[in-house]
């Protein structure tokens, strides 16, 4: 048997200290998934994008923390009538040395602040000045989302007005509701990208660069949910251990993540026949918002069925924004953020557990009243502060800047040098030039000069390769292309949308030939490269008037013995001279 140990210190100091170091785990778990928003944003922008992208990341969070560490904290708390305090003490702004606890607060705050911050970002991709989004960042982590919590959360006031209690237990509406919101209405102020809609209107596919990062992305997204959502439920509460809310909480959370994803990848298939993998992977994030309003309250039913509807309302409410409203929300952070926030927090009363609502029609009361104000202040001051920046020419990047891509006109770098200009093609092959003169024109003169050129599967440069190394004719320019010949066009989808795939890509190789047969050039590329399917390539055979080394200057397919490796007998005789050489001059070492 155990011997009961009599705690060392008071039951309301250890509350308080399980509490603090929950808080701060929580806080921590919170900040990581902005390394989610960072891959999941980053894979639906295009390559030229994305450090633009990653950079809007990394100083949402430098900038907008500090901001509310300064002026958004106390917003926060003139709003909900506390007095102006910065940061989060009733006395103002102290920094003893026991005042660090109050910072815990603060943090666990700030965390949900810069999550509200980001959510923006994906929404005016591709196409918004730097300045200009680090600019909305400082308001809304000083203004717009203290105003938010002040009349929520804090201050309570909505409750008030609606006459009983507003329902958001994590943010469901104050945080991700708003983020979609305002990033719904800063794409509507800055337009679509270039080249998203015809002059008839109709929409341009724009996939993004990278499924892989988007997914993955997604992932780390949903392991950080369990801090936004199961966090929220405190471990301890008068010294009574929160396990049943902790449990229901991570409960209704992990359904409603994947009837998400079911519903969206549903959605997808029955409109499509396909089921496309990034509604998939947007659908299990709404299902993630539309439960974070009401997770401690849904029945297990409520939860399965708010993660279904919002994960079905996601591919439809992003076709009716970027087809009906015309507004190019390039990473849907309405469908996810925005609409399925506004839904999850309406159903509260209808999906709550038994005895949790008492009044239907007055709890419905209550949350339309919170959803309208909430909304009607952030579309308000989101598009006052994009209208500010549009109007002083700073909203918009140039077209030839937008055209280039942000990386290169905002930032002078490319997230993928090795993919850039050059676009050189490599392979898994071995190196064929072991003992092998690697240059092209080996005649001493009078042979003519001819261009092989092939465009095959990027997949069969390796064979091609070694194939022109047993040729004898090794040296060879390669290139990535795309193009189109006689190989039929395939269809791909970007998020449900099908478009048209008729460039497919290729390896264009190059081999200047003269004295090496161009007949056996030709037969070893189109034996190496050859599948016996649509779509192997095309060898061209075209003269060259003249060749020039750079170096020497010489023209035409001459080439100096020089180039070639000394023959062994070369080798032996310069030996031979330098031994007999050493023996004539003293002191001469080897």
């Amino acid at each position: 048997m155990y011997e009961t140990t009599v705690l060392q210190v008071g039951v309301d100091t250890f509350e308080t200290t399980i509490n603090n170091v929950w808080y701060l785990l929580v806080s921590f778990l919170i900040f990581f998934m902005h390394a989610g928003f960072a891959m999941l944003e980053a894979g639906q922008v295009r390559s030229k994008n994305v450090a633009n992208q990653l950079t809007k990341n990394l100083l949402t969070w430098s900038v907008g923390v500090m901001v509310f560490f300064l002026i958004g904290i106390g917003i926060d708390g003139l709003v909900a009538g506390n007095g102006l305090t910065l940061p989060y003490d009733a006395n103002g702004f102290i920094d003893t040395i026991d005042a660090g606890e109050g910072y815990i607060g603060w943090l666990y705050s700030a965390v949900f602040a810069m999550t509200a911050a980001t959510i923006v970002s994906g929404a005016v991709a591709g196409r918004a000045k730097l300045r200009a989004y680090v600019g909305y960042t400082f308001l809304l982590a000083a203004v717009i989302y203290p105003v938010v919590t002040g009349i929520t959360w804090t201050g309570e006031y909505v409750a008030e007005i609606a006459g009983t209690g507003f329902q958001d237990f994590a943010g469901g509406m104050v945080v991700h509701g708003v983020g979609g919101i305002a990033g719904l209405t800063a794409a509507w102020m800055l337009g679509p990208r270039m080249d998203k809609y015809d002059e008839n209107g109709r929409v341009n596919v724009l996939p993004g660069h990278s499924m892989t990062f988007a997914v993955l992305g997604t992932l780390i997204l949903a392991f950080g949910w369990y801090g936004f959502n199961v966090g929220t439920a405190a471990v301890m509460d008068d010294g009574a251990y929160m396990g049943g809310a902790l449990g229901r909480v991570a409960m209704t959370t992990t359904v409603a993540m994947a009837m998400g994803a079911v519903g969206a990848g549903a959605v997808a298939l029955w409109r499509n026949g396909k089921v496309d993998t990034l509604y998939v992977a947007n659908g299990l994030l709404a299902g993630l918002v539309g439960i974070t309003a009401i997770p401690n309250k849904a029945a297990w039913w409520g939860a399965l069925l708010v993660g279904l509807l919002a994960g079905i309302q996601l591919p439809i409410v992003f076709e009716f924004v970027e087809n009906r409203l015309k507004i190019d929300d390039v990473c849907a952070v309405f469908p996810v953020h925005g609409s399925a926030g506004v839904l999850g927090t309406l159903l509260f009363p209808f999906v709550a557990a038994p005895g949790v609502v008492d009044s239907i029609p007055e709890a419905f009361l209550a949350q339309v009243v919170g959803v309208t104000v909430i909304t009607i202040w952030t579309v308000v001051a989101t598009g006052a502060v994009w209208g500010a920046f549009k109007a002083l020419g700073q909203a918009r990047v140039t077209p030839e800047h937008e055209r280039d891509g942000l990386d290169i006109s905002e930032h002078g770098v490319e997230t993928y040098p090795e993919f850039g200009q050059s676009n050189i093609s490599t392979d898994s092959g071995v190196a064929t030039d072991g003992g092998v003169p690697a240059y092209d024109l080996r005649t001493d003169g009078g042979a003519a000069i001819e261009m092989v050129t092939a465009v095959i599967r990027p997949d069969r440069l390796g064979d091609v390769k070694h194939a022109l190394a047993e040729a004898d004719a090794p040296s060879l320019t390669v290139t990535n292309v795309s193009g189109r010949g006689s190989q039929e066009a395939m269809t791909g989808q970007w998020r449900g949308e099908e478009y048209v795939i008729d460039l497919h890509q290729k390896v264009k190789i190059e081999c200047v030939v003269a004295d090496t047969p161009t007949e056996d050039v030709v037969d070893a590329i189109r034996e190496a490269a050859s599948t016996g399917e649509p779509g192997d390539g095309k060898i061209f055979i075209m003269a060259v008037d003249d060749a020039i080394e750079i170096q020497s200057g010489e023209r035409g397919p001459a080439r100096s013995k020089r180039h070639r490796s000394p023959a062994p007998e070369i080798i032996a005789l310069y030996f031979l001279m330098f031994m007999r050489l050493r023996h004539r001059i003293p002191g001469l070492r080897v």
